[in-house]
């Protein structure tokens, strides 16, 4: 998957899609592009998110994690809060799930001052979910249907930032499992069952 590993800038990806297409851009071009470029300023848009929520350090249990003051009076901890990950595809699109691991064991429950949760608080149905690329999956079907290079090298920058944004993660976690598909690994994988059918279409015919 190397040729995953770099991509143009996003506004030159769109900006080669038009002229690709004199101008005119298809609508699940347009959604896919759009969700990814509000993954670019995620950490710094002035609304919040549940992955600015998972940083944000005043949600942990600091009496698990040993947790204290640094010299800057920001807080600190001995232990990075252990996590899960999984990729997602679904009829929405693509998503990063996040879950909370307590003793070994990925936890999907509301937990409240747990005193096993590196959380204070997990609320599955509001914090799980880190983040959505709307229409990932069907742009990913689309692409290898009907697309060009600014399709493809839009998905390419999809897996990077989606990847960019993990390494944040390892930063202050401890990740300890990352489950699912990456959006590279999908992608080949949706192009693998293609390369099928195309073969069993051929020996149909024969």
């Amino acid at each position: 998957m190397s040729e995953f590993l770099k991509a143009p800038a996003l506004k030159e990806i769109n900006a080669n899609k038009r002229k690709l297409n004199w101008g005119e851009v298809p609508a699940i071009y347009h959604m896919v592009s759009t969700s990814v470029g509000e993954l670019d300023g995620i950490l710094t848009h002035g609304f919040d998110s549940s992955y600015k929520h998972l940083l944000n350090r005043d949600t942990w249990n600091m009496a698990l994690l040993g947790g204290y003051t640094d010299e800057h009076g920001k807080p600190a901890v001995k232990i990075k809060p252990q996590i899960s990950l999984k990729h997602v595809f679904n009829e929405m699109g693509y998503e990063l799930h996040c879950f909370p691991m307590i003793q070994g064991e990925r936890l999907n429950t509301t937990l409240i001052k747990n005193p096993w949760c590196p959380f204070t608080a997990w609320i599955p149905e509001t914090m799980r979910r880190l983040f959505r690329i709307n229409s990932l999956a069907a742009f990913i079907i689309y692409s290898l249907d009907n697309g060009d290079e600014a399709d493809l090298d839009l998905i390419k920058y999809a897996y990077l930032r989606v990847e960019n944004l993990i390494d944040i993660l390892r930063g202050s976690f401890d990740i300890i499992e990352i489950d699912g598909f990456s959006i590279a690994e999908f992608y080949r994988d949706i192009e693998r069952q293609k390369a099928g059918e195309t073969v069993n279409e051929i020996r149909d015919i024969n």
